[in-house]
């Protein structure tokens, strides 16, 4: 098995946005079981203890993930619902440090508009996987 980070979207305004995230990043982590791959993803598990409406907690949640980066194989980019500047921090430390970036999707209903993020509010209803 190849160890992956996940780079999916997490940091949200509302309580639905952010229960959304967390559902497609558990789809995102059996995509990633179901090829081959053992996931990592720091914004599933550091959020736990850090607050991530914190900027100074968020900044060290990602500092901490992005340490896992040294022994990952590569970095998978999952896009249905875009990419947020988080998932871009993550994608540029990858790229910096030269490890395999992979974008894929799950399809089965997630997708997000064009203009998912606006007015700092999430436009969209997730379909059932």
């Amino acid at each position: 098995m190849r160890r992956v980070i996940i780079e999916s979207p997490h940091a949200a305004d509302t309580d639905e946005q952010l229960q959304l995230h967390a559902e497609y990043l558990r789809a995102a982590k059996e995509d990633c079981i179901a090829q081959g791959d053992s996931p990592y993803a720091s914004h599933g598990l550091l959020t736990d203890v850090l607050d991530d409406r914190d900027h100074a907690q968020r900044a060290t949640g990602i500092a901490a993930g992005l340490v896992w980066g040294e022994v990952a194989d590569a970095t998978v980019v999952y896009t249905d619902l875009g990419v947020t500047e988080g998932m871009q921090q993550g994608i540029d430390h990858a790229t910096r440090h030269g490890r395999p970036i992979e974008y894929r999707q799950i399809g089965r209903g997630w997708s997000a508009p064009a203009a998912a993020y606006t007015d700092d509010k999430w436009a969209l209803e997730a379909d059932e996987p």
